[in-house]
């Protein structure tokens, strides 16, 4: 019987042993059972072709038979075995050998179009209350605030609204006990004001009105309802708005505000119902969800990344395991994540820093299917509980780079959130980002991330290195060099700084109390503060621009650019077909109607390519009208990789004033964003001469003119052509104005355009020293997780520290997988990640600017992602983790973390948001004990460690009296009180 999968090595030896029973039969009797083993053995390593002695011995024997006459029986049969082996071959190697085109996601993504934002909540949540406490924060104006704001924002009518409905018993019991759930039952309906207080004193911080349990199953069942409409496809994304919170909610206790785990069971659903495998719930109400961490701590298939208020466990709910050591058990070891903030007002920096530098390079390996959010807003400014610092406004720059990821499968689920104008407002412009509005640009500078955030952080990227790849960037030291250091300088660890030491102090809450408090636990902020706050939040409100362009995306296109052409290599690269076939495909895609077509016949003049260009070179460029080919050709050759054409010119300013054209309509509010497919490039073109395929450098000329014409003060240039763009690095290299950052191949200096200028070294020089970033590969196949990494730990921090007005891509696609130039491997949906990320700068402005790019195919994908991402369209996740990650490191990958590493160092100079992680090394291996409980750097240095035996400690009890987050016990928090 043959087996049902056959290898190309099994079918060899099937033909190996047919010829070993042929020689048996034919030397009649003469040949014993050993030497025809001894013949297979010999004949192991022959070809299939029969070339090896074996097979010609074999064909002989083959050939006696057949003079005999007849085949015997057993050649029959052997041949007959051979032919079903290699048959059965065949079929394995197909099934295995599958090949899906590079391009298939992006001609997937041909039919997606923006989906319906889903919204659910039911108008009777409001009606849950305290009766006995009218102050107390978790009240129904949380509710109806937030309603009220989004229906004056006119976000109501745009969501297609779902039906609420209860959750069942069933879906209840998923997480939570049978006891739990008949507990809240009995107090349904209920009006025994002093009943229920006093059954409400035996829970941490909890009111249960007659309506609590009937509007918890409502809480929890709409939630799952958005979860399932996601994953059915029915909708793009959604928000729950929705009370009781229920992240604090455990398996047999109510806690916190929460009854049920809405998230938590929504979960569970999509993991029981839909299968899923992979799932990522972001907490980043300020309050850790303690109940929803307890629930998957084992469990691989979901991600728990929490930031919280921490302050050393002094802050509710007190408890060790909130702390940035609980990194899972089990399976689940290394999926949970404990950002703790150790301080109070802690801003817009900080939030953006922990999102850049460790939650979205771990959603990118981990590949979510589904991510659900749960979106307290009592981190926002003047909330009374948090007392941190974030604007409404930074909400949806939280949540922008998770709406390309999960394949747009995102659910955002209301949790806390206590100062009714900073809560309406933020969940309001989440809602807003959720459909597809740019993310308001951010009216206040953004403040650095605070050196105790870096602490926490870098000690959660410590624990976390060895179970994610993505975590591989800080550079360590040895934990003998720390006790070298320590010896040396008499215990002045500040002699250290660049020594990241991981220590974990605690401190606890207040001791534990046999009934907690029902009236009065609202402790406000004081006066004068709260009155601070709120002129605050009224000035941010009124100047965070929310106006939307009536236009999403303009399109610049000419055909007379077709013209410039190579007349003698017609083969050459950089030819006509690049624009057409780009201009094609936005065609078959549909996407030229939805967009607006800027007039054709635009040409930039004069004095606009002077301003990146010498009036000497423009004349040049000019005399070549009409002049013989055969003498352009010569001239074309003394410069580097140049060809001429009679229509140079005319081309060469149809590109430059296509993309003015395009910068018009954005920067006059007409057109949100721009996308420019337009030739001859122009990122090479230097001041004074053409280069590398360019003529005119069409995005320096862009960027000039919008500081001249239209007064910006800070213009990003993004390129992430493969060649660097030393055009317009040069033009721009003492300008403050513009920030230039180039991620390239570079190769040591030996790529094109070759020479030092690209190296990470060159920062630029004057008044422009630190505004050229420069990210050079020194080696090739780097692909999208490469490009990932590099936006999120330096592109991405830099541009939102230089808080551009516009942001120009200098968009070459010879880093596409399939370019016959670059030798990289970014897909066209890669490219449209990238560029939904930068979308989320400027308040949207972005205009997409054509470089390179020399496969055809590889061009029209790319560029028509980047343009279906600008329209809202979902464009397929690229697939950077699940099975290339489970891999060893690829050299390509491996170098590109040295190219950060040295990047990062060095732009740390210049840039303080990367100030950190570029400058910090970590132990390279830090901790040991069971769970990551222990918390030292070895015995030796465990005086490094500051113990907290002297101070009160909580119920939460000794270290290793919790190995294991995930088992049910009571929660050990104290009062959600200050105390």
């Amino acid at each position: 019987m043959s087996p049902p999968i056959v290898t190309r090595r099994g079918a060899q030896q099937a033909k190996i042993q047919t010829r070993a029973m042929v020689k048996s039969k034919s030397t009649a009797g003469g040949t014993t059972a050993a030497t025809a083993a001894g013949m297979f053995g010999g004949s192991g390593n022959s070809s299939s072709s029969g070339n090896s002695s074996s097979s010609g011995n074999s064909s002989t024997n083959v050939g006696d038979q057949r003079k005999a006459g007849k085949p015997s029986t057993a050649l029959l049969e052997a041949k007959r075995r051979a032919r079903n082996m290699l048959k059965n071959q065949g079929n394995a190697t197909a099934m295995q050998e599958t090949v899906t085109d590079i391009f298939q996601n992006a001609m997937n993504a041909k039919g997606l179009v923006q989906r319906p934002t889903a919204l659910i909540y039911d108008e009777t949540m409001s009606q849950h209350c305290c009766l006995w406490d009218k102050e107390h924060y978790e009240c129904p104006e949380r509710f109806t605030r937030v309603l009220e704001r989004c229906r004056e924002l006119n976000l109501v009518e745009r969501c297609n609204q779902l039906p609420s409905r209860a959750a069942t018993k069933e879906e209840i019991l998923r997480l939570h006990t049978e006891e739990h759930f008949e507990r809240l039952k009995q107090t349904a309906g209920i009006r025994d004001d002093e009943r229920m207080e006093e059954l409400s004193s035996r829970y941490d911080s909890i009111y249960i009105h007659p309506s609590t349990f009937e509007l918890s199953l409502l809480a929890t069942g709409s939630t799952i309802e958005l979860v399932d409409q996601l994953i059915a496809g029915k909708a793009q994304n959604g928000m729950a708005i929705i009370r009781p919170p229920g992240h604090h909610a455990m398996k047999a206790e109510f806690n916190g505000y929460c009854f049920f785990n809405n998230v938590a069971l929504a979960a569970q659903h999509a993991l029981d119902v839909h299968k899923l495998q992979r799932i990522l719930i972001i907490d980043y109400d300020v309050h850790h969800g303690q109940g929803t961490q307890r629930f998957f701590y084992n469990d691989p298939r979901v991600v728990y990344f929490s930031i919280h208020r921490f302050e050393y466990g002094s802050f509710w709910p007190h408890l060790k395991e909130s702390d940035y050591h609980a990194i899972g058990s089990g399976p689940g070891t290394g999926y949970n994540f404990n950002v703790p903030l150790n301080s109070i007002g802690m801003t817009n920096g900080d939030y953006l820093a922990i999102f850049q530098q460790l939650l979205l390079p771990v959603a990118l390996e981990y590949q979510p299917e589904l991510i659900i959010v749960s979106a307290g807003y009592d981190a926002a400014l003047g909330c009374p509980e948090g007392e941190m610092e974030v604007t409404p406004a930074c909400y949806p720059h939280l949540l922008n780079p998770l709406l390309r990821l999960a394949d747009s499968r995102v659910a955002v689920v209301l949790e806390g959130g206590y100062c009714l104008d900073s809560l309406a407002e933020g969940a309001a412009l989440t809602l807003r980002s959720l459909l597809g509005d740019p993310c308001p640009p951010l009216v206040e500078p953004l403040a650095l991330p605070r050196p105790e955030l870096a602490k926490a952080l870098l000690s959660c990227i410590c624990l976390h290195r060895p179970h994610w790849r993505c975590l591989q960037l800080q550079r360590t030291y040895e934990v003998t060099e720390m006790a070298d250091l320590y010896r040396d300088c008499e215990g002045d660890s500040g002699s250290g700084s660049d020594l990241h030491q991981i220590m974990r102090i605690w401190i606890g809450g207040p001791p534990p109390v046999d009934r907690y408090p029902t009236r009065d636990t609202a402790i406000p902020l004081p006066a004068e503060k709260k009155v601070r706050n709120l002129a605050r939040l009224q000035v941010l409100r009124t100047e965070t621009k929310l106006s939307i362009p009536p236009i999403r995306v303009c399109y610049a296109y000419d055909p007379q650019m077709l013209e410039h052409s190579n007349l003698h290599d017609p083969g050459h690269p950089e030819q006509p077909s690049r624009i057409r076939h780009i201009h094609k495909m936005h065609e078959e895609y549909a996407l030229l109607a939805r967009m607006k077509q800027l007039p054709a016949g635009r040409t930039a003049t004069t004095d606009e390519v002077c301003l990146a260009h010498t009036r000497s070179h423009v004349n040049s460029v000019r005399r070549l009208l009409g002049r013989d080919p055969e003498e352009l050709q010569q001239l074309g050759a003394s410069y580097n990789s140049v060809y001429l054409h009679p229509r140079t010119f005319d081309c060469a300013t149809l590109a430059a004033g296509s993309v003015l054209q395009a910068v018009e309509s954005v920067l006059r509010g007409e057109s949100r964003s721009g996308i420019c497919n337009v030739r001859p490039p122009g990122h090479h073109a230097e001041p004074d001469q053409p280069h590398g395929f360019c003529i005119f450098n069409n995005v320096a000329i862009a960027a000039q003119y919008a500081i001249r014409d239209f007064g910006l003060e800070r213009v990003l240039i993004v390129d992430w052509d493969v060649h660097h763009g030393n055009g317009t690095q040069h033009i721009f290299e003492s300008n403050p104005k513009v920030l230039y950052i180039s991620v390239h191949r570079y190769e040591h200096g030996t790529f094109f355009p070759k020479g030092p200028d690209g190296n990470y070294d060159v920062v630029g020089k004057g008044a422009g020293r630190g505004f050229n970033v420069n990210i050079p590969w020194n080696k090739k196949g780097m692909g999208d997780l490469e490009y990932a990494l590099a936006f999120q730990q330096l592109i991405m921090p830099i541009a939102y520290e230089f808080n551009p007005q516009l942001v120009l891509v200098s968009a070459g696609f010879d880093a596409a997988i399939g370019d016959p130039l670059g030798g990289c491997k970014v897909t066209p949906e890669g490219y449209g990640l990238l560029t939904h990320w930068l979308s989320a700068l400027a308040g949207g402005r972005i205009i997409i600017c054509l470089e390179g790019g020399y496969n055809v195919n590889s061009i029209s994908y790319a560029m028509t992602m980047c343009t279906k991402t600008l329209l809202g369209d979902p464009v397929p996740t690229p697939q950077l983790g699940a099975q290339a990650l489970q891999k060893p490191a690829t050299v390509a990958f491996q170098s590109c973390v040295e190219t950060l590493r040295a990047c990062l160092q060095l732009q740390a100079r210049h840039w303080k948001s990367l100030e950190f992680v570029g400058c910090q090394r970590l132990p390279l291996e830090p901790l040991v004990g069971e769970n990551n409980n222990e918390d030292f750097l070895t015995a030796s240095l465990r005086q490094l460690n500051i113990s907290s035996d002297s101070v009160r400690r909580t119920t939460g009890g000794a270290e290793g009296d919790r190995t294991d987050c995930g088992e049910e016990r009571p929660s050990g928090s104290k009062p959600k009180v200050k105390q």
